[in-house]
């Protein structure tokens, strides 16, 4: 697929090790959305990934990525494992000559930033609990957060994707996900990646942009105290900053955590099949 001639506005440094995979569900010719998963995922992950969109298909083609580092794709290279300017690479080159963009958590980052690189091919833009925290970085929530990640990643031990995952979910008061290859993988790359929070965001090129815009949060009342107080605070602090800062409508979604689109799936499919169905 042809890039824009455009200058990017950020780019991951040297090339890219082969293409990412993609799983595209719905008819060729229907108009086209590109998806881009968070964390310890890859792009058909029914437990943290899009799965629960497919009923979207019967309307339009979908691009389930994996992001480099997770599922079918490879590394994003030998720095980081993942990277979100990697991301912004393969996303852009994915919109080809039009399409819908949703990001999920740190997927949004990388959306963000082809979104604003390449805006003449995007139809619309969705952000799931974006992971986005420099957009929001003076907020009081999210500024504690910087501060706790900061020391967190500064003292972290030696763990094995499969202690990660143990630590991960421990710390949210959250049942443990399973320990497949896949899921191994994914987090292997959570340990090596480029932190999304600490990454810069094109605000004003996206709130110049003139597609219609979306950020998507849980409300988060019925997760565990500690998943709340240490990610859904900031998440839902982030996510409505961010949505005033690009001009997006904020849709929050009742009994949803940081996973609405697997949580309250039809609640997020009918927003998105209205976003996409404007004129």
């Amino acid at each position: 697929m042809s890039l824009s001639p455009a200058a990017p506005l950020f780019r991951a440094n040297g090339p890219l090790p082969g293409a990412v995979h993609v799983t595209a569900l719905g008819p060729p010719n229907a108009p086209r959305a590109v998806f881009v998963h968070g964390s310890t995922s890859w792009g058909d992950d029914p437990l943290y990934g899009f799965a629960a969109q497919r009923p979207l298909a019967g309307r339009f083609r979908l691009l389930l990525m994996d992001r480099r580092g997770h599922g079918g794709s490879p590394d994003a290279g030998d720095m980081f494992a993942g990277d979100y300017l990697a991301d912004a690479d393969d996303v852009a080159e994915l919109l080809g000559a039009g399409a819908h963009l949703v990001g999920h958590s740190y997927g949004a980052v990388g959306a963000m930033i082809a979104a604003a690189r390449r805006p003449e091919a995007v139809l619309s833009l969705t952000l799931i609990e974006p992971g986005c925290y420099q957009a929001a970085a003076d907020d009081p929530a999210v500024a504690e957060a910087l501060r706790a990640n900061r020391a967190a990643y500064a003292d972290l031990p030696d763990l094995t994707p499969e202690q990660w995952l143990r630590a991960a979910a421990g710390s949210a008061g959250m049942p443990e996900p399973d320990t497949g290859e896949r899921r191994l993988r994914a987090a292997g790359t959570a340990l090596r990646e480029r932190v999304c929070w600490e990454a810069g965001v094109p605000l004003p090129a996206l709130r110049a942009a003139g597609f219609p815009k979306l950020v998507v949060s849980g409300t988060w009342e019925n997760a565990p105290g500690p998943y709340r107080e240490r990610g859904g605070v900031p998440l839902m602090a982030c996510a409505r900053v961010t949505a005033e800062r690009i001009g997006a409508r904020h849709l929050r979604v009742p009994g949803s955590a940081h996973y609405p689109h697997v949580e309250a799936p039809a609640q997020v499919n009918g927003a998105l099949a209205d976003l996409w169905s404007r004129d």
